[in-house]
């Protein structure tokens, strides 16, 4: 019933930007939003979230490079993606938090080439 679809995802030089983005369906009340990304070998971390209030938290090495937002009209998340490296290759997922419950999306491909 649930259903969240990333897209935005593919292949971008080191230095360039991307911009993902997540769309909620099923689901009306939206307490928070993240992004989290696991790349080969290692274990899926947190990379930005943001409370139905605004507030946001950022994992340190996104700090200034990432930024999320949301809207709440259309029940969709962004992440802007700046000053790639090949270490922000991984796999985005997004995810949310609603009535203490998580969902999760299929995720998206990101790769950084040097």
């Amino acid at each position: 019933q649930v259903q969240l679809v990333e897209s935005g995802g593919g292949l971008v030089q080191a230095g360039g930007s991307l911009r993902l983005s997540c769309a909620a369906s099923g689901i009306n009340s939206i307490d928070v939003w993240g992004w989290y990304r696991q790349s080969p070998g290692k274990q899926r971390g947190m990379v930005a979230l943001i409370t139905n209030t605004g507030v946001t938290n950022y994992a340190d090495s996104m700090k200034g490079r990432f930024t999320i937002s949301r809207d709440n009209v259309k029940n969709t998340v962004s992440l802007e993606m700046n000053s790639l490296t090949p270490e922000d290759t991984a796999v985005y997922y997004c995810t949310i938090r609603s009535s203490l419950h998580n969902y999760w999306g299929q995720g998206t491909q990101v790769t950084v080439s040097s």
